[in-house]
């Protein structure tokens, strides 16, 4: 290692003391081994590297330094992880103090600072010659070369390196003492903030249904009066330029979380946060990627469990098992659910894509599959039957398969499965593929296939066949035809149903495409559209727009909700804290709006507050800054002010705060917009109205009609006092007013107006009522109509 790469010493300077550093820090933990060997491990860059790292008093510094033994090849020296600290470019300080006591040594040694950069790269850092048995200085200077991938980056001490060290282990292979170690310079830049700063779902726009993140092959489902939606995490590898605000294309390989948003109102979307599927530290840490997911729920062995099916990449796809729809959730298996080894599977070129079906007989099935078609079927087939979908039994557990997996001949079919019953009918639909050498060459759709980049569907009487016969047509356009420029490519759908309708579920990178224009990156958002149907079963192809669906209910403010329950946002993102959710229990994950700063905003749609009105409101916030303050205003984030919320409350401390209301009646879009200083001012986890007291009232009950007297018609009011007091009343008709100073409880009065006419057309007399009840004063009106009247 050392030998490999003596040159980088060349740039090396020693006269550290007159290199200056801006925003320098020390980027080595516990560098002088005092709080033991934290932070430190025996360099492991191949399999023949080892030893025994320990401290020992004897010290340059200190109490402790460390030391290594037992080393077995001459890389075999203190390592600590820099990697994500250093940056390619930059140059950095390093120091430390290194001895050696080995008594059949040689009389020096010398010893190297090296970086391992990933794989076979090693450059030596900084060198040093040391004197047996006294402390030698390591200090100088090293610098990263620009082109340097430092996606990995550890830092270890190491002796020159030899081919063979075991035969003269004294000279090559001795122990050695290491204290006192730091590398100074200026850390890397923050990554690129991934917060939204535009308003990507438009104010009074339905799609896409979120605009402070991405989400893709979003799968709709129902449980107890609500609609989650399981998506791909898109913004998982978003990282946009903070000077240009472009982010480089989306890498699906990064990708191993599943995004999590939910309603009951398909228009107010609550964020879930990300659930950790796969990776090092996922649910199922044997797995690498988590797409396009899918979910069910089913009683296994009396107990109702939840199951979110994923895609580990193209190579196969897991279960994750769930006490809820949000979680926990827990892994049952310790191996992929589809693979290569699945009966059936065999010849499926992508087993992804899984989507899980629970039939109302009980009985459960997955469809899975896509990908490029096999080179064994002529040409013409691969192109339009390329038969390349599956779907197999599940077991009771739903974390297995039985029998044999059996062919889905879906026309021109890529990938994207999804099956939902109707009736007696079972809906299959699917993305279609855009052809090209993997489906047999460049060739024309046969009449009525789908073309590229379009969603078919295929009905049939029995979910486990599907031949060819049973395609109905294209339910859905590609998503371009209505997005325009930047929004096409492949698609990913599901549908569902909620209250008696059914819905549509798709991706386009319109929210991408608001943020930088027609260029997109492929970075793609959750759409809702009504799915309807024909007499005969078939559907309406769906037409994709921004407007989306209806909203199905009014949203209830008198309630702790969470913060994070959004119909549109500029300019604020979203992220997991400790606890569990105020609104869906201590089991479910809790967020919080985060990176509020003045000028953005939030807004809820159509919110009753109803007659009587909201008298406060109630946020649940951590200061970041003094002097924040949120307005809630009704309509649009520039609507007339009803309230004002003082984030006053202690920085970085949760606490509540509340604020008094004044005309918050009726159903309003409500939305929070945000003021204060420069910077963040606070995040906000729980926001619940209090309703106002109703206006009091007089029970008074009041009629009127008409008659005819002496050939002239005459109004007539009558008012009936059910109240426990004397009240006073002035009646009023379009002929006159009449005033009754006090009617006492249980008593009625009448009064007849004469009108001189011979007929009235239809009209409404009132009666304003007054009375003291509790020494107070209160006043109430009552309307009482009558019908016309033709006394000739």
């Amino acid at each position: 290692m050392a030998g490999l790469a003596l040159a980088a010493l060349m740039t090396a300077s020693f006269a550290a003391t007159t290199t200056s550093y801006a925003a320098d820090e020390e980027l080595v933990l516990n560098g002088g081994f005092e709080n033991g060997t934290t932070n430190w491990i025996v360099n492991n860059g191949n399999g023949a590297d080892g030893g025994t790292l320990a401290t020992t008093t004897d010290a340059y510094s200190g109490t402790s330094a460390g030391i290594v033994t037992g080393r077995t090849t001459t890389g075999s020296g203190p390592m600590q992880d820099l990697t994500g600290k250093v940056t390619a470019g930059q140059t950095y300080a390093l120091k430390g103090r290194i001895k050696y006591e080995n008594a059949n040594g040689p009389a020096t040694k010398q010893f190297f600072a090296t970086m391992h950069y990933g794989g076979s790269t090693y450059t030596n850092l900084v060198s040093v010659t040391a004197t047996k048995g006294e402390w030698a200085y390591f200090n100088g200077t090293f610098t990263i070369p620009a082109g340097q991938s430092v996606a990995t980056a550890r830092l270890f001490f190491e002796t020159p390196w030899t081919q063979t060290p075991s035969t003269a282990p004294d000279t090559h292979l001795m122990d050695f003492k290491l204290d006192d170690v730091s590398v100074i310079g200026a850390p890397p830049p923050p990554p690129p903030s991934k917060t939204i700063e535009v308003a990507g779902k438009l104010p009074g726009e339905h799609n896409p249904l979120i605009g402070h993140k991405f989400g893709a092959d979003g799968f709709g489902f129902v449980d107890n009066g609500r609609v989650y939606m399981y998506m791909t995490n898109d913004t998982q590898g978003y990282a946009p330029n903070p000077t240009t605000g472009v982010s480089p294309s989306i890498n699906y390989g990064n990708i191993n979380q599943i995004t999590l948003i939910s309603t009951t109102d398909m228009v107010n979307w609550v964020d879930h946060g990300e659930i950790q599927v796969a990776g090092p530290n996922g649910v199922a840490p044997f797995t690498n990627n988590s797409w396009a997911p899918g979910m069910a729920k089913q009683v296994v062995n009396g107990e109702e469990k939840y199951f979110l099916y994923y895609a580990n990449g193209g190579g196969s796809s897991n279960v994750i098992t769930g006490e809820s729809p949000t979680g926990p959730w827990s892994s049952e298996r310790t191996s992929t659910l589809i693979n290569g080894s699945t009966p059936g599977a065999q010849g499926v070129s992508w087993l992804f894509d899984p989507a899980p079906l629970v039939d109302d007989d009980g009985e459960e099935y997955l469809f899975f599959g896509g990908g490029p078609a096999s080179t064994s079927m002529p040409a013409a087939e691969r192109f339009n039957n390329p038969k390349n979908i599956r779907v197999i039994e599940l077991g009771d557990d739903m974390i297995s398969t039985e029998g044999t997996a059996a062919v889905v001949d879906a026309p021109v079919a890529f990938e994207a499965a999804q099956v939902f019953k109707r009736g007696d009918k079972y809906y299959l639909s699917y993305s279609s593929h855009f052809g090209g050498t993997d489906f047999g060459g460049s060739q024309t759709p046969l009449p009525g296939y789908p073309g590229g980049g379009q969603i078919g569907y295929m009905m049939s009487e029995d979910p486990m066949s599907w031949p060819k016969e049973a395609y109905a047509g294209v339910m859905f356009p590609n998503q371009s035809q209505f997005f325009g420029a930047g929004t096409g490519g492949n698609n990913h759908q599901s549908v569902f149903e909620y209250e008696g309708k059914y819905y549509f579920t798709y991706h386009a990178p319109t929210l991408n495409k608001r943020i930088n224009g027609n260029t997109t990156q492929g970075y793609r958002s959750p759409h809702i559209q009504e799915l309807t149907f024909k007499e005969d079963g078939t559907v309406n192809q769906v037409v994709g727009t921004y407007a989306g669906v209806d909203q199905v209910r009014d949203f209830d403010p008198y309630r702790v909700f969470e913060g994070e329950t959004l119909g549109w946002t500029k300019g604020v993102a979203t992220a997991k804290i400790d606890g569990g959710s105020a609104e869906f229990g201590a089991s479910a994950p809790n967020l919080v709006v985060k990176d509020i700063d003045a000028g953005d905003w939030t807004g809820l749609s159509s919110v009753a507050f109803g007659e009587n009105g909201a008298a406060t409101v109630t946020a649940k916030v951590k200061p970041i800054q003094a002097g924040g303050a949120i307005q809630v205003r009704l309509d649009s984030a520039d609507g007339p002010v009803v309230g004002t919320i003082d984030v006053d409350g202690a920085t970085g401390a949760w606490a509540e705060v509340t604020a008094d209301l004044e005309g918050a009646t009726g159903t309003h879009d409500v939305y929070f917009t945000y003021s204060g200083a420069t910077g963040d001012l606070f995040e906000l986890d729980t926001l619940a109205f209090t309703e106002g007291e109703a206006a009091p009232s007089l029970d008074v009950a009041v009629t009127a009609g008409t008659r005819c007297v002496a050939g002239k018609a005459v109004v007539t009011v009558q008012a009936t006092n059910h109240e426990d007091v004397p009240v006073s009343l002035v009646i009023e008709s379009s002929f006159g007013t009449k005033s009754f100073a006090s009617l006492a409880p249980g008593k009625s009065v009448a009064h007849a107006f004469t009108t001189r006419l011979t007929s009235v057309p239809a009209g409404v007399a009132s009666i304003d009522a007054a009375a003291t009840i509790e020494d107070e004063l209160v006043t109430a009106s009552h309307d009482a109509p009558y019908n016309a009247r033709s006394c000739g």
